[in-house]
């Protein structure tokens, strides 16, 4: 993406950066988050347009307190700092930071400069969210406050001149009234960005990235899930390179209901790559009979399915690429953006046998790297994927078996896999299937007593799990209507064997995790 006009967001450790990068993709500008780690001349390297501050858990005012190259503010490049980003920018060019005699949190009703750019167009006086206990409470030479507060003279702060400009209060969060219009003010106003980044602009550019990156005559090898994720890199790399992508599909048996088949589908009809789809089922629940315990049917699947792939990977002839269908998520999480190395271990190939890893002599594709999850979405329906297949659900890596309390077997894997697909058609039925960020269902390790056709059952609990959530870290559970609720249960005790009791998981996220297991 070396054309393309971006915005580069220096992470401070603050809790809202992955929304600020949210928040300037929605207004059609290309983002990336760096830490603050990263050496000035790095950020210069990727040529932004604009440069983001962002806030953060520490006072400039600590000894420790991280801090970034004061050459920054003379690079000509516009600046915007957030909560700790004003704070840094105020300190580091001279200004005055202390502690409030009155802190902030939470709504404020805040007086807007609306003759300066950054505030176009807004309400002289609307409400933002604040949460500082630190302030400015003296501009640096060549700034003036452009916004205050009953309790803060300078809600923000700017140098016109140098195009540096600063806010107290976070912009990205919804409870700021007009924030996405103080972000698109920066974007447009300063930074002069055309907003013309959109996913058919990303396709182009990603197939042409692709095309380079492997070259007329090398080849590609990826795990395909069935997943958003691997699906979306898959249809891409497909589009660039065509049969020279080998997707390796590995059924372990803990898939939902005609998962198989649909991979099958849109990858050899849709997407015509070289796909191999590996039957390992009996081999995966051999490995896990008699296993009760989550964490080891994790380690055991997962250790296998390793294998299962590293025994395709090495009938490939030549070198080749290997592809992921690595997300910015998992790059941020990863701890690449706080100067670590270490990444998740199902987004990298550490895993893989020496012998294996030796064969992917081109090294990693990944396409959608830079993007979010509701990003890659919108890649896949502008590439004309299967709707059901963009939209479906998150699905664990070990599968249906964690969804299982206790030891997995034929007959309980066909229990969990009928009621889950009862649960997806009846809420999709209902018009919820979007507004609902996961759904599925859990056979419990319960049995309780029934009455099914006057006669008495000792069968299983099993429980609905539906939560809503922006990213996952934190949830709340769904409130699905009680005729649906009704409706899906009679339909599960009716159709689905060895259940005779239905409960509904009203818990949040925390204490509970979204998965039991």
């Amino acid at each position: 993406m070396q054309n393309v006009q971006r915005i580069v967001i220096v992470d401070f450790g603050a809790q809202y950066t992955q929304l600020i990068a949210r928040r300037v993709r929605e207004a059609n500008v290309f983002c990336e988050v760096v830490s603050y780690l990263t050496p000035l001349q790095e950020i210069l390297a990727r040529r932004p347009v604009g440069i983001i501050l962002s806030g953060g858990p520490a006072s400039v005012l600590d000894a420790d307190a991280p801090h970034i190259d004061p050459a920054l503010y003379a690079q000509g490049i516009p600046v915007l700092g957030i909560c700790y980003g004003m704070q840094l920018t105020a300190y580091t060019l001279g200004g005055t930071v202390e502690r409030a005699s009155q802190r902030e949190y939470g709504r404020v009703p805040v007086e807007f400069d609306v003759t300066s750019p950054l505030f176009a167009g807004m309400k002289p006086r609307s409400v933002a969210w604040m949460s500082h206990t630190y302030h400015v409470t003296a501009a640096p030479a060549g700034f003036v406050s452009i916004a205050h507060s009953e309790n803060c003279a300078f809600c923000a702060m700017a140098n016109a001149e140098k195009r540096i400009y600063a806010v107290q209060f976070h912009p990205e969060v919804t409870h700021s009234e007009e924030g996405q219009t103080v972000l698109e003010n920066f974007l447009r106003n300063i930074c002069g960005c055309t907003g013309d980044w959109t996913m058919s602009a990303f396709i182009d550019q990603a197939v042409e990235s692709i095309r380079e990156q492997v070259g007329p005559d090398g080849r590609v090898l990826l795990g395909l899930s069935g997943g958003v994720d691997s699906s979306v890199a898959a249809a891409l790399i497909s589009r660039a390179i065509g049969n020279r992508l080998t997707c390796v599909y590995v059924d372990h048996g803990f898939m939902r209901k005609n998962e198989t088949e649909s991979v099958r589908e849109v990858f050899t009809r849709q997407f015509p790559v070289n796909l191999v789809i590996v039957d390992a089922r009996e081999r995966f629940l051999k490995q896990v009979a008699g296993v009760s315990d989550p964490e080891a049917k994790r380690k055991i699947i997962g250790n296998e399915f390793v294998c299962c792939f590293a025994d395709e990977a090495k009938k490939l002839e030549g070198g080749s690429f290997l592809a992921q269908g690595t997300i910015y998520p998992d790059v941020i999480e990863s701890g690449s953006v706080k100067g670590s190395a270490v990444i998740k271990s199902h987004h990298n190939v550490g895993g893989l046998p020496e012998d294996v890893k030796a064969k992917f002599t081109g090294g990693l594709v990944e396409p959608i790297r830079m993007l979010f999850k509701d990003e890659v979405r919108k890649v896949g329906e502008e590439l004309g994927m299967p709707r059901d297949m963009v939209w479906r659900q998150p699905f664990p890596g070990p599968g249906l078996a964690i969804r299982i309390m206790g030891e997995i077997t034929p007959d309980k894997l066909e229990t969990v896999r009928e009621s889950d697909a009862i649960l997806r058609e009846e809420v999709a039925l209902a018009g919820l299937d979007r507004s609902i960020n996961q759904y599925f269902t859990v056979l419990t390790n319960t049995r309780t007593v029934g009455v099914m056709g006057d006669e008495r059952t000792h069968d299983f609990v099993l429980a609905i799990r539906a939560v809503t959530t922006d990213d996952f870290m934190t949830v709340d559970w769904a409130r699905l209507p009680y005729d649906l609720l009704a409706k899906i249960s009679a339909r599960i005790v009716n159709e689905v064997p060895r259940v005779n009791r239905v409960v509904y998981d009203i818990t949040t996220k925390p204490p509970a995790t979204v998965e039991w297991e």
